[in-house]
């Protein structure tokens, strides 16, 4: 464990961070998940809704730094990809 001041306040720091950083990516992980079910209970307006949901938490995951914005790209290509095959 830190001994410094300085290192004490850090290891606080990156705590706090990394607690928010796993919510954040534990919500990308679920609205992912809601819109993939929903393509594959063939209901398709909801899967346009649940994509909406989807598009903006995987951007505010990126605009914040919790993941790589090509990741989120991709991740948005990609489910935005399944939605239009379904329909």
């Amino acid at each position: 464990m830190a001994n410094h001041k300085s290192a004490l306040k850090r290891a606080r720091q990156s705590e706090t961070k990394r607690l928010r950083n796993k919510a954040t990516k534990t919500r990308v992980k679920n609205v992912v998940k809601d819109v993939r079910s929903a393509v594959s209970e063939t209901a398709n307006d909801q899967a346009v809704n649940h994509l909406n949901a989807a598009k903006s938490a995987i951007d505010k995951a990126a605009k914040k730094g919790v993941i790589h914005r090509k990741t989120a790209g991709r991740k948005i290509s990609r489910l935005s990809k399944l939605v239009n095959s379904a329909s």
